[in-house]
């Protein structure tokens, strides 16, 4: 049976402390919350060791736990990985997160955050990818040493110009070396520009190289509140041998967030009763 887990962010926007984001989601049969580090606080990678612990024992207290983070970058927007001047800062920020969410009890990075990742003007291929590794050389290290794994998200052409597809992910997941450093498969993203998903599923899970799965549709919903073919989707998770939480992370809600997160996980439980 596949496990889910829930961003929190559309809940935290509608003002739900984090006490009654694990309420909505273990009535909902959610293994656990995959967090937004901004939900958390300004400058989450500086919060101290009594303020993670208690994150931590809301979270696990309800009987779910902390999955993993993502949209780690949102916090920062001035940051960008892609810019030379800021590489120390980024990687001392990225680290700090790392330490977060092992401290948090997660066990996987995200790294979306598109809106700090702009292709400088005038750079080579290669040129960009030595600098996407010497950003993340030091973060995979961190990340290998605290037991958890990172994984760079390829996003749409109309969110990135960088990193827009698996293969491209998969690149700099070789080019890092380091079995903390994955790719990951958001279905929104992917659906769009590279369908379809199952079989980009029944491809590169195998492989490896995937540490992830963000279960959302093409209009930006949940699963169930478009025409994505989640039976097929889920048919190829299963078939793969999916074992790892699936993020469902809708970036709109249909009524509410609540509604939204309940229409998401009866669309994907169905779809896997029908692969049984």
């Amino acid at each position: 049976m596949l496990e889910l887990t829930l961003c929190n962010e559309l809940l935290h926007a509608e003002g739900l402390p984090l006490e009654r984001q694990c309420e909505v989601a273990r009535q909902l049969d959610y293994c656990g919350l995959e967090l937004a580090p901004e939900t958390l606080g300004a400058t989450p990678h500086l919060l101290d060791r009594a303020q993670r612990r208690a994150i931590r024992r809301t979270v696990e207290r309800s009987g779910l736990r902390v999955t993993g983070l993502h949209w780690l970058l949102r916090p920062y927007p001035t940051l960008s990985i892609t810019d030379s001047d800021q590489t120390a800062e980024v990687q001392e920020i990225l680290c700090s997160l790392v330490d977060l969410c092992a401290d948090l009890g997660g066990r996987v990075l995200i790294h979306g955050s598109p809106g700090q990742r702009a292709r400088p003007a005038a750079i080579s291929d290669d040129a960009l990818s030595e600098r996407l590794v010497e950003v993340f050389a030091p973060v995979a290290e961190r990340a290998e040493a605290r037991g958890v794994t990172y994984c760079i998200e390829p996003l749409a052409p109309d969110e990135t110009d960088v990193i827009t597809t698996v293969a491209e992910g998969a690149a700099l997941v070789d080019a890092v070396s380091s079995p903390a450093f994955l790719t990951m498969i958001d279905i929104s993203a992917s659906g769009r520009t590279e369908p379809p998903v199952a079989a980009l599923i029944r491809r590169w899970v195998p492989t490896g190289r995937i540490g992830h799965i963000h279960a959302n549709d093409t209009n930006r919903g949940g699963p169930g509140m478009g025409d994505d073919p989640f039976p097929e989707i889920v048919a190829a998770l299963v078939e793969t041998g999916w074992s790892a939480p699936v993020g469902v992370e809708p970036f709109r809600t249909r009524v509410d967030a609540t509604v939204t997160a309940a229409i998401a996980a009866a669309t994907l439980r169905a779809c896997e009763r029908a692969v049984h």
